[in-house]
């Protein structure tokens, strides 16, 4: 069929038009949403062969889409469609934007998440077309971290799309704006006005209503057509309605055009624009907390995986271990594709999740089993004397810090008179705890293991018939003391009621702490228009509060509580030589259209809210409004009795919601609306619903009492040991290369932390990637002694950057952008 010429002859316009709207022809596609991804996928071949009809129609249409998942579907389904869009592609009529695997949450998934997200998708991008996304795409995420700017920018973006917050959500001084990270990394961003698509045939309303943000100095404006969320992209009736608006003189010029033309001409126009530093919310603040399996499976499998990229890195350089990149890569893109923001955010029908379950499966267990092979790789060539009786035990610390931790796992054969020893032969107080086995002569021990950087170290358990005996903590059912700190427990309520620092005297708690505060909520499963959830109906009061662990290495009183069905378990642990609490939970929630808080109030004055963003921090006001977080909150400010700088940091390994009100700060459990249940709400009693939430979910939590602030409290680095915790292996005796104790690298600056060590995507080099914690500029001396390769760096505040290390020792290092390309 001959392709039919319809394009508006330039002549033939009004010459009064001065002002623009570039018609941005998309399809917004939800993979999973109130679908599973199989449906999904079926609407992407759909709307990609729709696409790909209209350009035959009309030579001047142009296509703008994102998300390399997408095309990888197309890629393995269709190769024919593929290698038509490559063609388009190439003509300038398909435009890739967004350069990611999907379009995320933008809240949630960790800073690492966003740069894989990046690097594999502009990778895909490159490889298979040619090209690279210039313009970030996140047109219907939920807010957006504060950090996106320095990560879009090196991941090769200088743009950036989004339409959530709305105006009404969130006030900006205009629809283009340079949006600014703590680093000074700028993009160039624009809020699409009203909606990223439309709903009928002829455009005219949409287009009316986005010709009235026209406003001088800028006169040109993007608008976006194209049925969406369920895929679509532009009709026939779209493009011959557009034609037709052309030719009306009260309409501005419509031009067939994309994200990049947009920016390209408004960049030649040298304009003013200004400038934003903040995150963007709130749209949908219910999604944070929404589905705490999701949110579980997601900081699992991102932690999982960091590990043991290290790990095979090391094992690689050190014996040679092989390096899975294909599988890890594989397993990235599992958990990137579950971050899509209607996956990772909870607002999915029930199916949906039991892919995603499977889906974080996989990935796990790709994880689990390189790590495995790495550091075998390591322990097994690790020179370990032979001794009658003796178990060695090798842990592995994944951190570029020295990390002093505690440490549990099942043994077998402990006998009487059996200690625990470090490499040099001296005495580390062992605990033997409650064993996960009931059978087969099995034992679980405590132990708290001062750990080198990203290294390991040998304990090992021996009989001596000339033990030392080490103290235990002062406990007792109600209260838990160490040299540093005491806490005491309610033995009615189950609250903290006293978290005491003794060496300064302070009391920290302005009132009953690690409160269980039950919530109505009668809001959507996204809580549209919701910013605070305060409506409280009562608490879960205890039914038991008992010491149930007491040794020389911690002390644990379980608080067993109640609420209406739900029973709530909290396990609160102090250790000898430790000066946090950390808090392991089980809870069995059977409430529904309820929320639940912990609540913690602490006595200080002249506060600072403090949250960690993905690979950085903001400061919030203490509202009382619903805000994302990541590993850690804190409050830091006056105590006003003793006049001392103090705080508290709440760290969590899973949850993603707090809010802080006055002197209290809350972590948010769980939500427990209906799947998918989109505002207005439906007649409860007009069918049977799927409630989320129900049932058991574990969790844990930790509090770090702390002098000073946050920032030199080592908040970052104990909120990170509590999410990838060291790995354990119980050894044997062997002759090896490697000593009983070894580090492989180090970092000089307590702010600056190496997150990822990983082997090079396109050859054998290391990479390493490291991020500066506290917003203040520094230089740093990164150590890799096994390889004599030293990095010095100067990072600005809260700056990422990424190192290329050769092989080959004779060839220099490299600094590279976040897609491993020399800048």
């Amino acid at each position: 069929m001959p392709e039919k010429t319809v394009a508006v002859e330039e002549k033939s316009l009004p010459k009064m038009k001065d002002k623009t709207l570039h018609m941005i022809g998309n399809a917004h596609l939800d993979p999973v949403w109130l679908w599973q991804w199989q449906e999904g996928f079926q609407e992407t071949k759909a709307t990609f062969r729709s696409a790909l009809d209209r350009m035959k129609e009309y030579p001047e249409f142009v296509f703008t889409n994102s998300s390399a998942a997408n095309y990888v579907w197309i890629e393995n389904n269709e190769p024919e469609m593929f290698e038509e869009i490559k063609q388009r592609i190439k003509e300038g009529r398909w435009e890739i934007v967004g350069g990611w695997w999907v379009q995320p949450d933008c809240n949630l998934p960790s800073g690492e998440s966003f740069v894989r997200q990046g690097l594999y998708g502009q990778r895909y991008f490159q490889e298979k077309f040619g090209v690279t996304a210039k313009v970030g795409y996140n047109v219907d995420s939920f807010g957006h971290h504060g950090m996106l700017p320095q990560i879009l920018k090196k991941s090769g973006m200088d743009y950036y799309i989004f339409m959530r917050p709305s105006p009404q959500e969130k006030g900006l001084p205009g629809r283009l704006f340079w949006w600014e990270s703590d680093d000074g990394s700028r993009v160039l961003a624009f809020r699409i006005p009203y909606e990223y698509c439309t709903w009928g045939k002829d455009v005219e309303k949409h287009v009316r209503r986005n010709a009235a943000e026209l406003k001088a100095p800028f006169n040109d404006l993007m608008c976006f057509y194209g049925v969406g969320n369920h895929g679509g992209g532009p009709t026939k009736e779209n493009l011959e309605s557009i034609k037709r608006l052309n030719f009306e003189p009260e309409f501005p010029s419509l031009i067939l055009s994309t994200p990049n033309k947009f920016f390209d001409e408004l960049m030649k126009k040298n304009l003013s624009f200004p400038v934003v530093h903040d995150d963007l919310q709130h749209h949908a603040s219910g999604c944070y907390a929404v589905h705490s399996g999701i949110k579980k499976w997601n900081r699992e499998a991102e932690n999982m995986l960091l590990k043991a990229e290290k790990f095979s890195a090391l094992a690689n350089w050190t014996t040679g271990q092989k390096y899975p990149i294909t599988d890890l890569n594989c397993a990235w893109k599992n958990v990137l594709f579950n971050q899509f923001h209607d996956i990772l955010a909870g607002t999915s029908l029930e199916e949906a999740y039991d892919d995603a379950r499977d889906m974080h499966g996989e990935a796990m267990s790709i994880a689990s089993r390189g790590m495995n092979y790495a550091v075998q790789s390591l322990s097994w060539r690790i020179d370990i004397e032979e001794k009658e009786g003796m178990k060695p035990i090798v842990v592995f610390n994944p951190h570029s810090w020295q990390s002093k931790v505690n440490i549990e796992l099942e043994v077998g054969g402990l006998k009487p008179g059996d200690i625990l020893v470090d490499q040099e032969g001296n005495q580390i107080p062992m605990q033997t705890v409650q064993s996960h086995a009931t059978a087969g002569g099995r034992y679980r021990i405590s132990f708290i293991a001062e750990l080198p950087s990203m290294g390991y170290r040998v304990y090992k358990i021996i009989h001596s018939d000339d033990s030392k005996e080490f103290a235990p903590i002062k406990a007792a059912d109600t209260f838990l003391e160490n040299e540093r700190l005491r806490v005491e427990i309610n033995p009615v309520t189950g609250f903290i009621t006293s978290l005491f620092d003794k060496s300064k005297k302070l009391e920290l708690l302005d009132g009953p702490a690690a409160r269980p505060i039950v919530i109505n909520d009668k809001s959507d499963t996204w809580s549209h228009n919701v910013l605070q959830f305060k409506d409280e109906v009562g608490f879960f009061m205890a039914k038991s509060v008992k010491l149930v662990e007491h040794g020389s290495v911690k002390s644990v009183i379980r608080v067993v509580s109640e609420y209406g069905k739900s029973t709530f378990v909290q396990n609160f642990t102090l250790y000898k030589n430790l000066d946090q609490i950390d808090v392991q939970c089980t809870l069995n929630w059977q409430e529904q259209f309820k929320l639940l808080k912990l609540k913690f109030p602490v006595n200080l004055i002249f506060r600072k809210a403090t949250y960690e963003i993905p690979y950085g921090h903001i400061v919030r006001e203490c509202n009382g409004e619903e805000e994302p977080g990541q590993n850690w909150i804190d409050i830091s400010g006056t105590h006003p009795p003793t006049g001392e700088m103090y705080g508290l940091s709440l760290l969590n390994d899973g949850k993603y919601s707090f809010d802080i009100h006055n002197k209290e700060m809350s972590m948010t459990i769980l939500r427990s609306p209906i799947y998918a249940h989109h505002d207005p709400t439906v007649p409860i009693d007009s069918g049977h619903y799927t409630f989320i939430d129900q049932g058991v979910q574990k969790f844990s939590y930790s509090l770090l009492p702390h002098q000073g602030n946050w920032e030199t409290a080592g908040t970052v680095k104990r909120a990170t040991e509590l999410n990838q915790k060291p790995i354990s292996i119980i050894e044997t005796y062997h002759k090896g290369s490697l000593p009983q104790i070894d580090s492989y690298l180090t970092v000089d600056e307590d702010n600056v932390i190496v997150s990822v060590v990983k082997k090079a995507e396109d050859n054998d080099d290391l990479i390493i990637r490291a991020y500066e914690t506290a917003n203040e500029e520094t230089t740093a001396v990164i150590d890799l002694p096994k390889w004599n390769r030293t990095i010095k760096a100067e990072f600005k505040p809260s700056e990422i950057k990424t190192f290329r290390i050769p092989k080959d020792s004779s060839e220099p290092i490299i600094e590279s952008n976040l897609l491993e390309w020399e800048m």
